[in-house]
């Protein structure tokens, strides 16, 4: 029989990546979001999950084998972040149809697990690395440890199975998003090319020359996938990354050569993204006019601000995964290709020149 999943964040860059692999496979998929977009294979679903009457009726007759939660909404203090994406969760989970089978339910958090939230990212006591999952939580307030109990708390009552899933910085597209390194770093290398400026790393010593992990949405939608389907992997909570490492003095010179430019020697002095893109929505609008690109607004292409804080974080980041892999996950994604599959996706989608 065929399976029904739904995705919720289905326009980001992970939830993107999730229901085009489920509508790839079989699946039939229903794909949530404020604003939908177009995607093959995907039914639209425009609800906002901050508003539990809406959401109860946007789901109704949806009654999904698994769930996927894919979407946060940052605010401007850890407070505001756990009161709201709480909230998102709780409202999905109770708007839901009683099940008809057995389900399941995947969140999506990541390696803020670990390192703190925003207001206290890399800083005071911190688990050893590489990060392993039996690690506990941190003692400090964090939207993911809230969202998490929303799920535990729901799977107790309802009695749906559940798999929590870490990722490091994901590599994928997805216009609009609030987390993007990969398409930042894209139209951060197009702006240097374009002005002859040099190509400057942004970030701190420990991220140059520290070994590091990062995660393709790919990988990321293979193991949420692998772990709906997989019975040893429910009431599991999993890292994910794409298995290799690097360290960014050799990365940022694959990038720099990926787009034909020169990577700029690294002196140590940490040179926030924020500090060298700001003021250059106007050239970036003239690109996009002159070479016929699909989004003219810098903002809806670029995080900046994101990528300084995984790029200026003063330890080295590893991360385990010798849990899924026992378990038989055995996927693996080398991080430059990653990068480079999806500058040629960008090219091609006409978003970069």
């Amino acid at each position: 029989m065929t399976k029904t999943a739904l995705v919720v964040g289905a326009s980001g860059i992970v939830g993107s990546a999730v229901a085009g692999l489920l509508a790839e496979r079989g699946w039939q998929v229903h794909g949530l979001a404020r604003r939908p977009v177009e995607q093959a294979g995907v039914s639209p679903v425009a609800a906002d999950l901050l508003k539990a009457d809406g959401t109860r009726a946007a789901l109704a007759g949806i009654a999904p084998d698994a769930v996927f939660i894919t979407t946060w909404l940052r605010q401007d203090s850890e407070a505001e972040n756990i009161r709201v994406n709480a909230a998102m969760v709780r409202n999905l989970l109770d708007a839901l149809p009683p099940a008809t089978g057995p389900r399941h339910v995947a969140l999506v958090t990541g390696l803020k697990h670990y390192l703190g939230p925003f207001e206290a990212y890399g800083k005071g006591a911190l688990p050893q690395t590489p990060f392993r999952e039996e690690q506990g939580r941190l003692d400090v307030d964090n939207f993911y440890y809230a969202q998490e109990d929303e799920v535990f708390a729901a799977a107790a009552r309802d009695g749906f199975t559940w798999s929590v899933h870490r990722p490091h910085t994901v590599i994928g597209k997805a216009v609009g998003n609030a987390m993007n390194m990969g398409t930042t770093l894209a139209v951060y290398a197009t702006l240097c090319r374009e002005l002859g400026r040099p190509f400057v790393f942004p970030g701190s010593a420990a991220q140059w020359e520290g070994l590091t992990d990062m995660t393709d949405a790919g990988q990321l939608a293979r193991q949420l996938v692998w772990a709906a389907e997989t019975p040893a992997a429910h009431d599991q909570a999993f890292n994910i990354v794409n298995g290799d490492v690097f360290r960014w003095q050799w990365m940022w010179g694959r990038i720099a050569d990926w787009f034909g430019i020169e990577a700029a020697p690294f002196d140590g002095t940490v040179r926030p993204l924020e500090d060298q893109m700001r003021g250059m929505a106007d050239t970036w609008r003239a690109i996009a006019e002159r070479e016929g690109l699909a989004e003219p607004d810098l903002d809806r292409l670029a995080s900046p601000w994101h990528t300084d804080a995984d790029l200026g974080r003063p330890i080295e980041v590893v991360t385990d995964m010798s849990k899924s892999r026992k378990l038989g996950f055995l996927d693996y994604q080398p991080t430059d290709e990653a990068f480079f599959a999806l500058f040629e996706r960008l090219r091609a989608d006409r978003l970069i020149p």
